[in-house]
């Protein structure tokens, strides 16, 4: 049967495919738009399957806050290039992905895949994320996500470079004003900047401290004027270095980069606005997420690849 131009726009806005994919679709299906969406569909885990091999290490981190900052989200969706990660429609995907995140019940991000997708409950998370793998023909993966609660203040959130960076900051208070909110903003773009591993030295564990030491003494052990230091002069090096490692890890401890005086630690900045608004302010704990953060980007060498498909 003859397909018209106004079947394939339909199908085209519903399934976001490309025209000659829906007119197949269409053909193939005699006109029938529900099978013509099953075949895209079909055909868009078949395009997804091909390109999970490829690394998707570009992408955004996207943060939602509830109206009432008592809740939050913070999502990580990975595309192959910066190029997709900036287009507007990759951009809404993220968003779509972030808002189904700042309410799932889902443990985990196995659990998240497998539910239903907000959007189109005939699709699972996975499946919608297929379909978009065939629109922008990137292979693409929503790798974690971190939603953050706190019932007596609020979650904070900032993201950095376009969503490169994204960071929720846990904040306990008593007064929230516009004074505590901008706090809580400078916190996040400290974590932001500095990449703390830990909230305040009270998180770090012995195991961790022991490891450390260790590491230390073996360094002091192979200089040939450091070992030679009576024993409680080395103790007293050991101690001294891992104090100043706690405070380059742990956020309260880091000097605060907006310090007037350079030494102000990001604690004793909360302590002051806490101190100045009249309240009683804790930073409870934060998630950062960084794009791409651990994953094994793919070297191009352009020169081979062209080469290999010419052939020599």
């Amino acid at each position: 049967m003859a397909i018209t131009a106004a079947q394939v726009k339909e199908l085209r806005e519903m399934t976001g495919a490309g025209m000659m994919d829906c007119k197949k679709a269409l053909t193939a299906t005699e006109g029938d738009m529900d099978k013509a969406v099953e075949f895209l569909r079909e055909k868009g885990l078949a395009t997804a399957q091909k390109k999970a091999n490829r690394v998707a290490a570009e992408g955004l981190c996207k943060t939602l806050v509830a109206d009432d900052a008592k809740n939050a989200v913070v999502v990580e969706v990975n595309s192959e290039t910066d190029f997709v990660a900036k287009n507007e429609k990759f951009q809404q995907y993220v968003a779509d992905v972030a808002a189904q995140a700042l309410t799932t019940t889902a443990a985990d991000i196995d659990a998240f895949l497998a539910e239903a997708w907000a959007l189109d409950t005939t699709k699972t998370v996975k499946e919608a994320l297929a379909a978009q793998i065939a629109v922008i023909g990137e292979n693409m993966n929503i790798r974690r996500f971190a939603q953050m609660k706190e019932e007596n203040g609020f979650v904070a959130s900032y993201t950095h470079m376009g969503g490169k960076i994204g960071v929720l900051v846990d904040v306990e208070t008593d007064v929230v004003n516009d004074a505590v909110k901008e706090m809580a903003k400078n916190v996040a773009m400290q974590v932001a900047a500095l990449k703390p591993l830990y909230t305040s030295d009270s998180e770090v564990s012995a195991e961790y401290i022991e490891h450390e030491k260790e590491i230390l003494m073996a360094q002091i052990q192979n200089d040939p004027k450091e070992s030679q230091k009576p024993e409680k002069v080395i103790q007293g090096m050991i101690t001294g270095r891992i104090k100043k490692e706690l405070k380059e890890i742990c956020l309260l401890d880091q000097i605060y980069v907006k310090a007037e005086d350079g030494k102000q630690s990001v604690g004793n900045y909360v302590a002051q606005v806490a101190k100045e608004n009249g309240a009683k302010i804790a930073i409870k704990g934060f998630v950062r997420y960084e794009t791409g953060d651990g994953i094994e980007k793919k070297e191009e060498n352009f020169a081979e690849e062209v080469a290999k498909q010419m052939g020599k």
